[in-house]
Protein backbone atom coordinates (compact mmCIF):
# COMPACT_ATOMS: atom_id res chain seq x y z
CA UNK A 1 0.00 0.00 0.00
CA UNK A 2 1.59 3.18 -1.09
CA UNK A 3 2.10 5.60 1.71
CA UNK A 4 -0.37 8.49 2.79
CA UNK A 5 1.49 11.99 1.53
CA UNK A 6 -0.61 15.09 2.94
CA UNK A 7 -0.03 18.27 4.66
CA UNK A 8 0.92 18.24 8.68
CA UNK A 9 -1.08 19.93 11.83
CA UNK A 10 0.24 21.63 14.09
CA UNK A 11 1.46 19.39 16.65
CA UNK A 12 2.81 17.07 14.08
CA UNK A 13 5.52 19.95 13.56
CA UNK A 14 6.94 19.67 17.26
CA UNK A 15 7.75 15.90 16.39
CA UNK A 16 9.02 16.97 13.25
CA UNK A 17 11.08 19.44 14.94
CA UNK A 18 12.18 16.31 18.03
CA UNK A 19 13.18 14.17 14.86
CA UNK A 20 15.80 17.41 13.80
CA UNK A 21 17.51 17.36 17.42
CA UNK A 22 17.70 13.66 16.69
CA UNK A 23 19.41 14.07 13.53
CA UNK A 24 21.98 16.66 15.16
CA UNK A 25 20.65 19.94 13.77
CA UNK A 26 20.17 21.45 17.54
CA UNK A 27 16.80 23.19 16.57
CA UNK A 28 15.21 26.02 18.80
CA UNK A 29 13.26 25.56 21.95
CA UNK A 30 10.38 27.76 20.40
CA UNK A 31 11.13 27.66 16.54
CA UNK A 32 7.77 25.72 16.01
CA UNK A 33 5.65 28.48 16.57
CA UNK A 34 7.40 31.00 14.20
CA UNK A 35 7.68 28.48 11.95
CA UNK A 36 4.13 27.66 11.67
CA UNK A 37 3.50 31.21 11.29
CA UNK A 38 5.37 31.80 8.39
CA UNK A 39 3.34 28.86 6.41
CA UNK A 40 1.01 26.60 7.94
CA UNK A 41 0.47 25.20 4.84
CA UNK A 42 4.03 24.33 4.10
CA UNK A 43 4.82 21.44 6.25
CA UNK A 44 4.07 17.92 5.29
CA UNK A 45 4.45 14.03 6.25
CA UNK A 46 3.90 10.51 4.87
CA UNK A 47 1.89 8.40 6.73
CA UNK A 48 2.28 4.44 7.06
CA UNK A 49 -0.84 2.72 8.54
CA UNK A 50 -1.20 5.84 11.29
CA UNK A 51 2.67 6.34 11.77
CA UNK A 52 4.51 9.11 10.72
CA UNK A 53 7.23 7.69 8.02
CA UNK A 54 8.78 10.96 6.85
CA UNK A 55 8.59 14.20 7.08
CA UNK A 56 9.10 17.69 4.36
CA UNK A 57 8.73 21.42 4.95
CA UNK A 58 8.52 23.64 1.60
CA UNK A 59 7.48 27.52 3.38
CA UNK A 60 6.54 29.85 0.93
CA UNK A 61 7.21 33.81 1.31
CA UNK A 62 5.36 35.16 -0.72
CA UNK A 63 4.78 34.54 -4.76
CA UNK A 64 8.01 33.86 -6.12
CA UNK A 65 9.91 31.98 -3.53
CA UNK A 66 9.80 29.08 -1.01
CA UNK A 67 12.63 27.52 1.24
CA UNK A 68 12.83 23.53 1.76
CA UNK A 69 13.77 22.17 4.79
CA UNK A 70 12.92 18.85 7.28
CA UNK A 71 13.48 16.36 4.72
CA UNK A 72 13.54 13.33 6.80
CA UNK A 73 12.75 9.68 7.22
CA UNK A 74 11.99 8.16 10.35
CA UNK A 75 14.68 5.07 10.70
CA UNK A 76 12.19 2.59 10.78
CA UNK A 77 11.17 3.91 7.54
CA UNK A 78 13.80 4.54 5.46
CA UNK A 79 15.35 2.96 2.14
CA UNK A 80 11.60 2.20 1.18
CA UNK A 81 10.98 5.56 -1.36
CA UNK A 82 8.97 7.13 1.25
CA UNK A 83 10.63 10.16 1.73
CA UNK A 84 11.44 10.62 -2.26
CA UNK A 85 7.64 10.58 -3.20
CA UNK A 86 7.01 13.09 0.05
CA UNK A 87 9.89 15.09 -1.81
CA UNK A 88 8.00 15.54 -4.99
CA UNK A 89 4.56 16.08 -3.70
CA UNK A 90 5.94 19.11 -1.16
CA UNK A 91 7.58 20.24 -4.37
CA UNK A 92 4.62 20.21 -6.45
CA UNK A 93 2.61 22.11 -3.74
CA UNK A 94 4.89 25.51 -4.77
CA UNK A 95 4.29 25.72 -8.43
CA UNK A 96 7.25 27.95 -10.03
CA UNK A 97 8.61 29.40 -7.41
CA UNK A 98 12.18 29.40 -6.99
CA UNK A 99 12.71 27.20 -4.05
CA UNK A 100 16.25 26.93 -1.94
CA UNK A 101 17.82 24.27 0.69
CA UNK A 102 20.54 23.90 3.04
CA UNK A 103 21.31 20.25 2.45
CA UNK A 104 23.81 17.87 3.27
CA UNK A 105 26.63 17.85 1.35
CA UNK A 106 26.67 14.59 0.65
CA UNK A 107 23.24 14.53 -1.14
CA UNK A 108 24.23 17.47 -3.84
CA UNK A 109 23.84 15.09 -6.51
CA UNK A 110 20.48 13.91 -5.37
CA UNK A 111 19.31 17.23 -5.25
CA UNK A 112 20.82 18.04 -8.83
CA UNK A 113 18.55 15.91 -10.44
CA UNK A 114 15.71 17.85 -8.95
CA UNK A 115 17.00 20.66 -10.28
CA UNK A 116 18.72 21.94 -7.69
CA UNK A 117 22.04 24.13 -8.60
CA UNK A 118 24.76 24.44 -6.13
CA UNK A 119 25.05 28.66 -4.79
CA UNK A 120 27.75 28.47 -1.72
CA UNK A 121 28.18 26.62 1.22
CA UNK A 122 27.14 27.25 4.74
CA UNK A 123 29.04 26.80 7.58
CA UNK A 124 28.20 25.98 11.26
CA UNK A 125 30.84 27.69 13.87
CA UNK A 126 30.51 27.03 17.89
CA UNK A 127 32.31 27.37 20.83
CA UNK A 128 32.13 28.55 24.37
CA UNK A 129 31.68 32.04 23.99
CA UNK A 130 31.57 35.28 26.61
CA UNK A 131 31.23 38.92 25.99
CA UNK A 132 31.19 42.05 27.87
CA UNK A 133 28.19 44.46 26.94
CA UNK A 134 29.23 46.54 24.02
CA UNK A 135 29.24 49.88 24.83
CA UNK A 136 27.30 52.70 22.88
CA UNK A 137 23.36 53.63 22.29
CA UNK A 138 22.93 52.78 19.18
CA UNK A 139 21.78 48.78 19.73
CA UNK A 140 18.63 48.48 21.38
CA UNK A 141 16.36 45.81 21.93
CA UNK A 142 13.45 44.88 19.17
CA UNK A 143 10.65 46.73 19.78
CA UNK A 144 6.90 46.26 18.01
CA UNK A 145 7.93 50.10 16.33
CA UNK A 146 10.93 48.91 15.00
CA UNK A 147 9.75 45.75 13.38
CA UNK A 148 8.31 47.27 9.71
CA UNK A 149 11.72 48.74 9.52
CA UNK A 150 13.55 45.70 10.64
CA UNK A 151 11.51 43.34 8.10
CA UNK A 152 12.54 45.93 4.82
CA UNK A 153 15.90 45.69 6.03
CA UNK A 154 15.78 42.22 6.27
CA UNK A 155 14.38 42.01 2.72
CA UNK A 156 17.18 44.26 1.31
CA UNK A 157 19.93 41.83 2.50
CA UNK A 158 17.98 38.24 1.94
CA UNK A 159 16.51 39.12 -0.73
CA UNK A 160 13.23 37.86 -0.07
CA UNK A 161 10.69 39.54 1.85
CA UNK A 162 9.80 37.13 5.35
CA UNK A 163 7.14 39.78 6.62
CA UNK A 164 4.95 37.28 8.16
CA UNK A 165 7.65 35.18 9.38
CA UNK A 166 9.26 37.67 11.20
CA UNK A 167 6.59 39.07 13.11
CA UNK A 168 6.75 36.01 15.04
CA UNK A 169 10.54 36.00 15.10
CA UNK A 170 11.11 39.15 16.44
CA UNK A 171 8.83 38.59 19.45
CA UNK A 172 10.47 38.50 22.58
CA UNK A 173 10.08 35.60 24.71
CA UNK A 174 12.15 34.06 27.36
CA UNK A 175 14.33 31.71 25.11
CA UNK A 176 14.60 34.42 21.91
CA UNK A 177 15.79 38.30 21.80
CA UNK A 178 16.92 40.25 19.11
CA UNK A 179 18.59 43.58 18.87
CA UNK A 180 18.63 46.10 15.93
CA UNK A 181 21.52 48.76 15.33
CA UNK A 182 20.37 52.09 14.88
CA UNK A 183 22.10 54.56 12.40
CA UNK A 184 20.01 57.83 13.53
CA UNK A 185 16.34 56.38 12.73
CA UNK A 186 17.95 53.95 9.99
CA UNK A 187 18.31 49.85 10.78
CA UNK A 188 22.40 49.17 10.25
CA UNK A 189 21.87 46.18 11.64
CA UNK A 190 20.16 43.17 13.58
CA UNK A 191 20.30 40.28 14.95
CA UNK A 192 18.31 37.48 17.02
CA UNK A 193 19.75 34.97 19.77
CA UNK A 194 17.74 32.06 20.91
CA UNK A 195 17.94 28.64 22.95
CA UNK A 196 18.12 25.64 21.92
CA UNK A 197 18.28 21.80 22.83
CA UNK A 198 22.04 22.86 22.78
CA UNK A 199 23.52 25.88 23.89
CA UNK A 200 22.58 29.41 22.12
CA UNK A 201 22.47 30.36 18.15
CA UNK A 202 22.69 33.17 16.78
CA UNK A 203 20.27 33.72 13.50
CA UNK A 204 19.94 36.24 11.67
CA UNK A 205 22.98 38.29 12.05
CA UNK A 206 22.44 40.86 9.25
CA UNK A 207 24.65 44.10 9.57
CA UNK A 208 25.99 46.73 7.22
CA UNK A 209 29.89 46.49 8.52
CA UNK A 210 31.99 44.29 10.28
CA UNK A 211 32.48 46.82 13.19
CA UNK A 212 28.51 46.58 13.56
CA UNK A 213 28.02 42.80 12.78
CA UNK A 214 30.64 42.60 16.07
CA UNK A 215 28.78 44.70 18.00
CA UNK A 216 25.53 43.40 17.45
CA UNK A 217 27.64 39.47 18.36
CA UNK A 218 28.74 40.79 21.48
CA UNK A 219 25.39 42.27 22.74
CA UNK A 220 23.40 39.06 21.70
CA UNK A 221 26.00 37.14 23.64
CA UNK A 222 26.19 39.28 26.60
CA UNK A 223 22.38 38.96 26.82
CA UNK A 224 22.18 35.59 27.83
CA UNK A 225 25.25 35.08 30.00
CA UNK A 226 27.54 33.54 27.31
CA UNK A 227 28.35 30.13 27.28
CA UNK A 228 28.03 27.66 24.12
CA UNK A 229 27.23 29.64 21.06
CA UNK A 230 26.56 28.95 17.54
CA UNK A 231 26.49 30.59 14.12
CA UNK A 232 25.83 29.66 10.70
CA UNK A 233 27.84 31.62 8.43
CA UNK A 234 27.57 31.69 4.46
CA UNK A 235 30.98 30.73 2.96
CA UNK A 236 31.59 33.80 0.92
CA UNK A 237 31.58 36.23 3.81
CA UNK A 238 35.21 36.23 4.91
CA UNK A 239 34.67 38.64 7.80
CA UNK A 240 31.79 36.17 9.18
CA UNK A 241 34.76 33.50 9.61
CA UNK A 242 37.12 35.86 10.76
CA UNK A 243 34.49 37.23 13.38
CA UNK A 244 33.70 33.28 14.50
CA UNK A 245 37.82 32.77 14.72
CA UNK A 246 38.21 36.22 16.73
CA UNK A 247 35.40 34.43 19.74
CA UNK A 248 37.33 30.89 19.36
CA UNK A 249 34.47 29.38 17.50
CA UNK A 250 35.08 26.50 15.29
CA UNK A 251 33.65 24.60 11.84
CA UNK A 252 30.52 22.02 13.19
CA UNK A 253 29.39 20.93 9.87
CA UNK A 254 28.45 22.38 6.20
CA UNK A 255 25.73 22.58 3.82
CA UNK A 256 25.23 23.07 0.47
CA UNK A 257 22.67 26.13 -0.39
CA UNK A 258 21.42 25.14 -3.37
CA UNK A 259 18.42 26.40 -5.78
CA UNK A 260 16.21 25.84 -7.93
CA UNK A 261 15.29 28.63 -10.32
CA UNK A 262 16.98 31.89 -9.97
CA UNK A 263 18.83 32.75 -6.82
CA UNK A 264 17.47 35.61 -4.68
CA UNK A 265 19.35 38.75 -4.71
CA UNK A 266 21.39 38.17 -1.26
CA UNK A 267 23.70 40.54 0.06
CA UNK A 268 26.16 37.99 1.19
CA UNK A 269 29.12 40.40 2.08
CA UNK A 270 26.66 41.69 4.58
CA UNK A 271 25.04 38.40 6.24
CA UNK A 272 27.23 37.28 8.62
CA UNK A 273 24.46 34.43 10.28
CA UNK A 274 21.65 32.94 7.78
CA UNK A 275 18.54 32.62 10.16
CA UNK A 276 18.29 29.05 10.14
CA UNK A 277 18.65 25.84 8.64
CA UNK A 278 15.52 24.94 7.99
CA UNK A 279 13.31 28.17 6.27
CA UNK A 280 16.82 30.01 4.93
Amino acid sequence: MAPLLRQARRDELDTIIDWAAREGWNPGLADASAFWVADPNGFFVAEEEGTLAAALSVVRFGETYAFLGFYMAHPDFRGQGIGYALWHYGLSAVGERTVGLDGVVAQQENYARSGFVYSHANFRYGGEVTCAEPPGKELVEVAPVLVPAIIDYDERLSGVRRETFLKEWLKPSEVRLSFAYLRGTAVAGYGTIRACREGHKIGPLFADSDTTADLIFRKLVASTGGGLIYLDSPEPNSAARDLCARYNMIGVFETARMYRGPAPDMALPRIYGITTFELG
